[in-house]
C-alpha cells in the first residue's frame, strides 16, 4: 500500500476532512490533497505530525507494516532490517519498480 493511500484511510477512519487535516498541518487543502493523491511527497515533519495526530507509527504511515504501532527491531532479522533500510533509501519510482520486481518473483515461486 502506498503511503498516500494510508493517509487517506487514516483521515477517513477518523471522519476528518482534508480541510481539517490541512489546517492542523498548517497548509492548504489543495496542497494536502496532493499528498493523498501521491502527487507530492509529504515532508518528514508533517509525516511526524500526522503520526502523532493519528497515534500511529511512521512505519505504518509509510506502509512498511500493517501494525499501527510500527516495526520493532527485535521482531525483524538483520537481513529484513537491511532490506527495509535499502527500500527507505529509494526514490518513489525506484520503490515502485522494486515492488513490481517482488511481485514477479512471487509469481515465479
Amino acid at each position: 500500500m502506498a503511503y498516500y493511500q494510508r493517509l487517506r484511510d487514516l483521515r477517513e477512519d477518523m471522519d476528518k476532512t482534508q480541510t481539517e487535516i490541512a489546517e492542523y498541518l498548517g497548509t492548504t487543502t489543495q496542497y494536502y490533497g496532493k499528498y493523498e493523491l501521491g502527487y507530492s511527497e509529504i515532508p518528514f515533519e508533517r509525516a511526524i505530525m500526522l503520526a502523532k495526530y493519528y497515534n500511529v507509527s511512521l512505519d505504518y504511515i509509510a506502509g512498511l507494516t500493517n501494525n499501527k504501532r510500527g516495526l520493532a527491531s527485535s521482531d525483524l532479522s538483520e537481513s529484513e532490517q537491511e532490506l527495509l533500510r535499502f527500500a527507505a533509501s529509494l526514490s518513489k519510482e525506484e520503490r515502485k519498480r522494486l515492488l513490481e520486481l517482488a511481485a514477479l518473483i512471487d509469481k515465479i515461486q
